[in-house]
C-alpha cells in the first residue's frame, strides 16, 4: 500500500534542513560538505594507503590490487584501513583532505612522500592504479580502451539508481513507498538486462579479457545476483539472468576477487572478515575468526 502521508506532501516553496530524513543512514546524511570533527589519518609502511570500507564501492579497489599483487606487482602493496561510515569517520578532518567529497574508497599514493598524490571516486582510483602498474586489466588499444571505459563510467552512472534507488528504497527507508520502489526495481532489471545482453556475447564486460571494468561491475551486479545486496535477489527476480550469473560465478573461482571482497568488510561469517589489511599473511593470521575474543 501507498504511505498516504508521502501521496499527500506538497514541497514548500523553499526547502530546508530542519529534521533528519529518517532511515539507517540518517545519523549522517547532511546538506552540507567538510569535516565534522579533527582526526589525522593512519600511515602505514606501504606507498599506496587505501581507506576504506567493503562495500561495493570499497571492493572494487581491493580486487584491482589482489590482481596487481598476483600479477607480481610488488608496488602494489598497500595498507588497507578501515572507515566506519555509520560512525561519521568519513568526516574527519584527515578524511576530508583525501576526499573533500567524504565517500569511500579514497587513496593516497606516498610513492613520493614529498608529494602524495590523492584519488577519489572509485573509477577514478582503478583508472589511476591500472595506469600506474603499466595499463594493467585496461587495453591500450584504441577500440579495446574505449570498450571498458564506456562499461567503467557505465557503471559509475548506472549503480545510484541500484544503490540509492532501489537499495534505499526497498531496504533503507523508513517507509515502503511503492512508487518510489517499483520505479527502481524497474530501472535495476533494465540494467541487469543491459548486462545479460551483453555477456551473452562477450566472455568478460569488455571483451573476452578481465579489466577493471569487471572489477568495477561485479561487487555491484555480480552481488545482486549471488544474493548479497538487500535481500532482493527473489524479488527481482535474479535468477532470470543467466549471463551475469555465470560471469559472477567465473569471478568468483579467482582468489584474488575472494581476498578483494574481505579487505575492510564488517557483515558475513568471521572468516569473511579482514578489517585491516597490511600485508600478504594477514589474510590467513588476522581475519576475524582468529582475533576476535570466543563466545
Amino acid at each position: 500500500m501507498t504511505d498516504a502521508s508521502t501521496s499527500a506532501y506538497a514541497p514548500p516553496k523553499i526547502w530546508t534542513w530542519s529534521k533528519e530524513s529518517g532511515g539507517r543512514f540518517a545519523s549522517i546524511n547532511r546538506p552540507i560538505a567538510g569535516p565534522t570533527h579533527e582526526k589525522e589519518l593512519p600511515v602505514g609502511k606501504h606507498p599506496l594507503q587505501l581507506y576504506s570500507l567493503g562495500t561495493p564501492n570499497g571492493v572494487k579497489v581491493t580486487i584491482l590490487l589482489e590482481e596487481l599483487l598476483a600479477l607480481g606487482q610488488k608496488g602494489a602493496e598497500y595498507d588497507a584501513w578501515l572507515i566506519r561510515i555509520g560512525q561519521g569517520e568519513q568526516f574527519g578532518s584527515g578524511f576530508v583532505k583525501v576526499n573533500p567529497n567524504s565517500k569511500i574508497p579514497a587513496l593516497l599514493d606516498r610513492s613520493d612522500p614529498s608529494k602524495p598524490i590523492r584519488v577519489f571516486e572509485s573509477g577514478a582510483i582503478l583508472v589511476y592504479l591500472a595506469e600506474k602498474f603499466g595499463n594493467a586489466f585496461l587495453p591500450t588499444e584504441p577500440a579495446a580502451r574505449a570498450e571498458c571505459l564506456s562499461w567503467l563510467f557505465w557503471q559509475m552512472g548506472s549503480a545510484p539508481y541500484l544503490g540509492g534507488g532501489f537499495g534505499h528504497f526497498y531496504a533503507y527507508a523508513p517507509s515502503k513507498i511503492e512508487y518510489a520502489i517499483d520505479r527502481f526495481a524497474m530501472e535495476t532489471k533494465r540494467q541487469l538486462d543491459v548486462l545479460d545482453r551483453r555477456l551473452a556475447e562477450s566472455e568478460y564486460i569488455a571483451g573476452p579479457g578481465l579489466t577493471i571494468a569487471d572489477m568495477a561491475i561485479f561487487p555491484w551486479y555480480g552481488g545482486l545476483v549471488k544474493g548479497w545486496l538487500y535481500n532482493a535477489a527473489e524479488f527481482l527476480s535474479v535468477h532470470e539472468y543467466k549471463h551475469v550469473n555465470r560471469w559472477a560465478d567465473r569471478l568468483l573461482e579467482r582468489p584474488t576477487v575472494r581476498r578483494g571482497r574481505m579487505v575492510n568488510r564488517l557483515s558475513g561469517e568471521p572468516s569473511s572478515q579482514l578489517h585491516e589489511r597490511h600485508d600478504a599473511s594477514d589474510f590467513e593470521t588476522k581475519t576475524q575468526d582468529k582475533i576476535a575474543p570466543k563466545a
